[in-house]
């Protein structure tokens, strides 16, 4: 199984930005916990990261025949991306946020 792990604006800044609030674990770090864990599970982890939201519909767009499912955190863009949310519907990849 090849899963897409989805990562969002401002989410590149995780272990900098309010570690009282989302934890001191840096990003890099949790994409290796990530890509570990995955491994354990015989799942294939490909991870991406954008604050840019046109680039993350045509990341999203590309995953048609390639990955049996996106895990998405789109950060601030879950609020208001209807672009994010086309692209989603517009794959048959199954998408959990």
């Amino acid at each position: 199984m090849k899963i897409l792990v989805i990562n969002g604006v401002n989410l590149n800044m995780v272990g900098i930005r309010e570690p009282e609030l989302y934890g001191k674990r840096d990003f890099k770090a949790l994409v290796k916990f990530i890509v570990e864990e995955g491994k354990k599970i015989g799942v294939k982890v490909t991870h991406y990261q954008s604050n840019s939201e046109g680039d993350i519909c045509t990341k999203i767009q590309k995953t048609l025949g390639k990955y049996d499912g996106i895990v998405m955190n789109p950060g601030a863009y879950a609020h208001y991306s209807y672009a994010i949310h086309d692209a989603i519907k517009s794959v048959t990849t199954p998408c959990v946020e």
